[in-house]
Order: structure tokens, then sequence, then C-alpha cells
């Protein structure tokens, strides 16, 4: 052909199809891109074989696979350590859900609430700001709550502040910060703008709920009904309530000096009588204590022999001595 012969020209329809053709492969593969990145980056699923089995005590490891979550049988004399689960800050579980506490890189500090299934696949991810805490889901899997710290990162010190959510998996509903519940103070209504919650337990009915709330410079432990969405205060210097199996008695850890340094006892109140007495752990325990059953309850303390922490076991009746129950973890949970 002729160099200076015209070359044919493309009509606009046919151009115009071009470029909506190349646009579309472009999107296709940003978007697999996008995909494969984001899987890459989250790796928050847990290994096929490793699930939500009954007669399981699950926790945090803090030594093999550190930050993982493991389990063994009921106890540890009933089956091996097996490490497979997520990655999380805090965990617990029961009923088939769990909820694990996840940081993410960034400043201020940032975090995931991850809603997992039986087989710890995940369900839903809630964007966070702030330091995992607490985490707690009652015992039909329905309710599950959370507490973040926003500024600081203990409760022993004066200046911290958190933000408690609550979350009804059955509905979808999420509250975000507990703070506007409608409190009642010693038979008052009352508003501060220093009130802070945490440290949630759900009771049996997914209604009525424990907590503590602080405001100038005290701590109480309230009760809550989440149909009628209000809360008020039963009795001074309780945090972090956990409600038994049985819905009778509440563990919770109390100040019993000032200050910093070891400030806090565990105790358990019984709803009924309001009577509290302490229990054979005679250290610093700054932890929400779990049943493992009507009769133990188990909790995270420093661990020994370089361990960052141990999960260690008492009688709720206060009787008997501590046990140590897991050498290197904390976050302890048993799925029944």
């Amino acid at each position: 052909m002729n160099q200076n012969t015209p070359r044919p020209q493309l009509s606009l329809r046919t151009r115009v199809i071009a470029v909506a053709a190349a646009a579309a492969v472009l999107a296709t593969v940003a978007v697999a891109y996008t995909l494969r990145a984001a899987d890459r980056s989250e790796p928050t699923a847990a290994t096929s074989e490793f699930a939500l089995d009954p007669d399981h005590l699950y926790f945090r490891s803090t030594e093999a696979g550190a930050g993982r979550v493991a389990r063994t049988g009921s106890t540890p004399s009933k089956g091996p350590r097996t490490t497979g689960g997520p990655s999380c800050e805090r965990f617990y579980a029961a009923a088939g859900t769990a909820l694990c506490l996840q940081r993410r890189s960034g400043i201020p500090p940032k975090s995931y609430a991850l809603v997992l299934d039986r087989q710890l696949r995940e369900k839903r991810r809630i964007a966070l700001t702030g330091i995992p805490n607490r985490a707690r889901v009652s015992a039909s899997g329905r309710m599950l709550s959370w507490t973040m710290f926003a500024t600081g990162d203990s409760y022993a010190g004066s200046s911290f502040s958190t933000r408690t959510s609550i979350l009804d998996t059955r509905t979808g509903y999420l509250i975000k910060n507990m703070e506007e519940i409608p409190l009642t103070l010693d038979g008052r209504r009352y508003h501060s703008p220093d009130v802070n919650y945490w440290g949630v337990t759900f009771a049996k009915d997914d209604n009525r709920f424990y907590a503590t709330v602080s405001t100038k410079g005290k701590t109480y432990l309230v009760q809550g009904d989440m149909k009628k969405w209000a809360a008020h205060t039963l009795r001074t210097n309780v945090e972090c309530p956990s409600l038994s199996p049985d819905n009778t008695r509440l563990a919770f850890k109390k100040r019993v000096r000032e200050g910093s340094s070891d400030p806090w006892r565990l105790y358990v109140l019984d709803l009924r009588t309001m009577r509290e007495h302490p229990l054979a752990e005679s250290r610093n325990v700054d932890d929400q204590a779990a049943w493992l059953d009507d009769d133990t309850l188990a909790y995270a303390l420093p661990g020994a022999e370089g361990r960052k922490q141990d999960i260690w076991t008492t009688r709720a009746d206060g009787k008997g001595t501590p046990n140590l129950l897991v050498r290197g973890g904390t976050s302890p949970t048993a799925v029944r």
C-alpha cells in the first residue's frame, strides 16, 4: 500500500465500544488486586481444623503462636495445647459465637472487633478507635460487648477514658458507646461528662446486664436493662463484673488500697443477699475474671520465668488455694 494512502477511520460507535471494553478490563484487574491485597493485609481466619468445640478451654497464647488463640481440653490434662486460631488482643466465645479484638496500625490507636462463627470464620468486622481491653459474649452467643481504652492504658491511674460498645448479633443493632444510656445513681437521674463504662456481663435472658461505671473518682456496679435502655447503680467499689453461669453471683475486682501499686483483689458478690467475700487469690488481679463453671474462676496474672502472662484458677467460695492452669496465656474462656 502506498504510504500516502489514507488509513481507514474507525466509526465513533466502534471507538466508544473499544474504550468501554478497555475500562472494564482495567476495573476487573483493579478489583482482583485489591481483594488479594486485603487478604494479605489482615490474616484473621483460623485454620479449618481449629473451631469452637465443646468441652475445651480457649485462650490467647503468649508463648507458642504468641498472639493467636489456642486451646486445650476442658483442663490442660485432658488434651494437648493446640495453636491455630485467629490473632486477637482479647478473645471470648460462647454458643458458637466468638469475639476477637484485633489491633491495627495507625495513630491514634485503632482496632477491629471481629465477630466469628463456630468455625472461627469472620462474619462481621467493626472498625474501632482505641486499645482493646475487655471482651464478652453472652451465654446464648447473641449479645457481644467490648471495651476500648480511648486514652490511657490502665485502670490504676486517674487519667484514662473508655468506650464500651454492645452488639446484638440477632438484629445487627450496634450501640457504639453506651455512655448515652440513662443512668440513675443513688436513686436520682445522673448526668456528668466524666462517666465511663467498662466490663459488661450479660444474664441468660440477654436483656439484663451488669457493668462498671466510674464518675467523680468513684466506681459503681450498675445493673442495666436492654429493652428499657436504662441502668441504675447497686453499690460502690466494683470493677469488671463477671456473672456466674447460674446467674446468682458476680465475680469482680475490688480496690483494697489507694494508688497504682497492687490496688485490687478478687471478690464474689451474692446477688440475692448482696453479701461479698474475698477469694483465696490474694495477688493483684487486673482482669475480668471468667467463670469456667459455677464453682471455678479463671484470670490472668503476670507470668513467671519470663512469661508475659499465665492463667490461674481459684474457687468461687473463697476456699482452697489458687492453681496455675495455663502457662503463657490470657483471655480464658470455657466453651461448653
